[in-house]
């Protein structure tokens, strides 16, 4: 008997190691799978989707971010607008959306723009001197304090195009066919007194000629125009032609220095002519009243997506001067812009 008792107490004693091993190898194993669980979200966040409030302070946009382009969908701004707003949300954290609202030589979307909630989620292109050229016109009534400058995104320098099968191969075929048949030539231009009628009027003052105008809504209608022989000249911006280079000629360009993109055509200034810089800007505000850390954040963030690999590659393929300038800049070159409009009557003879 003490024999089967001493068995059964070392079979008891056996059995309840067991079952404390296995009490421990439960309890052991548990935070193991806590710890995996918990890293689990890390690791599968993309870093893409962190905005850029981690480095520009605690505000950040809470719903979809609209961006005003005041002109329609195809033009110069739209197309660069895009192309920008395509990575905008790896650093915004929220989608960017283009609204285009034309018209009236982009006091429309200006004037949209001016009205909306300052709360950072709209926003919106000024294309400058447009924008300048649309108040010393009286086209609406903002002022260059209705906006807030975050930074700017493009500056491009003006270029003279005629249609390809055009019969002027050079400027100086142009200007002295100009010469020969007095306001007998046409050029289409964005708008009365906007940029590319400026550009148009400093060619023509400077070579000595006149010409006959043809404003339209946009840069986007005003090379339509030329494309179909409408009329027999135009002042355009690279980027708004870089989809269709080959239906048109450029044989001049607004500039001290030739362009890249055009090592074979001179400035104005190498042919006697106008021999300034000349072009515009297209910069990114938001309404007046909006708060100083909104505009940080758009700032930061927009800094990061135009120094961002995958962006400068898809505008170099655009043909987009991307041209980053902080807030405190952009802001100076707005104030200059509306000088320069400002001081534009002798220009047009007035």
């Amino acid at each position: 008997m003490k024999r089967i008792s001493a068995l059964l107490m070392a079979l008891i004693l056996m059995m309840s190691l067991a079952a404390c091993g296995g009490a421990n190898n439960q309890q052991s194993a548990a935070p193991a799978e806590s710890k995996a669980e918990a890293s689990a979200p890390a690791e599968s966040a993309p870093a893409e989707s962190t905005p850029a409030e981690t480095t520009a302070g605690g505000w950040a946009p809470t719903e979809n971010v609209t961006i005003i382009v005041a002109y329609k969908a195809g033009s110069g701004t739209d197309n660069t607008a895009r192309v920008l707003t395509a990575y905008a949300e790896k650093y915004i954290g929220k989608p960017v959306i283009i609204e285009n609202l034309e018209g009236g030589s982009g006091s429309i979307g200006w004037t949209a723009l001016q009205q909306a909630k300052p709360d950072g989620h709209t926003l919106g292109f000024l294309n400058l001197p447009n924008f300048n050229t649309s108040i010393t016109e009286g086209l609406a009534d903002y002022t260059v304090d209705d906006f807030v400058a975050i930074c700017n995104h493009v500056t491009e320098t003006s270029v003279v195009l005629v249609k390809a099968d055009s019969q002027f191969n050079t400027l100086n075929d142009l200007v002295q066919y100009a010469k020969d048949h007095p306001g007998e030539l046409k050029a289409s231009t964005n708008g009365k007194r906007a940029s590319n009628h400026i550009g148009a009027q400093m060619l023509a003052n400077s070579a000595g000629f006149q010409y006959v105008d043809v404003p339209y809504g946009g840069t986007a209608d005003q090379l339509l125009a030329l494309r179909q022989g409408e009329v027999d000249f135009s002042v355009a911006k690279v980027a708004d032609f870089v989809s269709f280079t080959s239906e048109v000629k450029v044989l001049g360009v607004f500039s001290t220095e030739r362009l890249p993109e055009f090592p074979d055509v001179p400035t104005l200034g190498e042919l006697g002519y106008y021999d300034q810089w000349l072009g515009s800007s297209r910069c990114i505000v938001a309404p007046a009243g909006v708060s100083q850390e909104v505009v940080d954040f758009y700032a930061n963030a927009f800094e990061q997506i135009m120094n961002d690999p995958e962006y400068l590659k898809a505008a170099e393929a655009a043909g987009i001067a991307t041209n980053f300038k902080g807030p405190e800049e952009t802001a100076a070159m707005i104030q200059q812009q509306q000088e320069f409009a400002e001081s534009l009557e002798s220009v047009w003879g007035a």
